[in-house]
């Protein structure tokens, strides 16, 4: 229990430190990281399911080889394809913002650094020292966050990008003789 009190007041001290928009950035990364989450667990347990339905629907027609039958399987590979890539977009662009709430933090602590130069009338490295690691902190929390964010969304990408290719060797149009 003393543990995780100490865990605790480390974070909540860290956060302070940073300043607020190193909290919206840890909220930015945490709701990154539920998405991310979701898909993953989407991509190795849901999809398997609904390519098993799609192609137990595909091998239960009794026709699959005109031009309806094509439109019909193309139109399955698009609804798994959409399942696969729902949300990868707005995932995306929480990894882009990262870096860019980052830099705002940077800015902000920069501002606090010359407001406190300009209350003081020098450049004391004590009353500056706040402000720096306001900027810092930010700064570090977006790279970090982004680079995480990355990783993860290049994997879904290629495992979405994958899995399609091999649904659509699953659903084979007959050929005509």
């Amino acid at each position: 229990m003393v543990l995780f009190t100490e865990t605790i007041e480390a974070i909540r001290e860290f956060m302070d430190t940073g300043g607020v928009v190193l909290t919206a950035i840890a909220i930015m990364i945490f709701l990154m990281w539920l998405l991310i989450l979701e898909r993953i667990l989407y991509a190795l347990n849901g999809h398997k399911e609904v390519k098993a339905a799609l192609i137990k629907n595909w091998q239960g027609r009794a026709e699959r080889m005109s031009w309806n039958a094509e439109q019909i399987r193309q139109a399955f590979v698009a609804r798994a394809q959409m399942q696969l890539n729902k949300n990868l977009t707005l995932i995306t662009t929480l990894v882009a913002l990262c870096p860019l709430m980052g830099l705002l933090g940077t800015v902000t602590g920069m501002i606090e650094v010359f407001d406190v130069m300009a209350i003081s009338g020098s450049g004391n490295a004590r009353s500056m020292a706040s402000g720096v690691s306001k900027a810092t902190i930010p700064t570090m929390a977006g790279m970090v966050g982004a680079l995480s964010g990355v990783f993860a969304n290049s994997w879904l990408q290629r495992k979405s990008k994958r899995e399609i290719e091999l649904l659509e060797d699953e659903l084979v149009l007959d050929i005509q003789h």
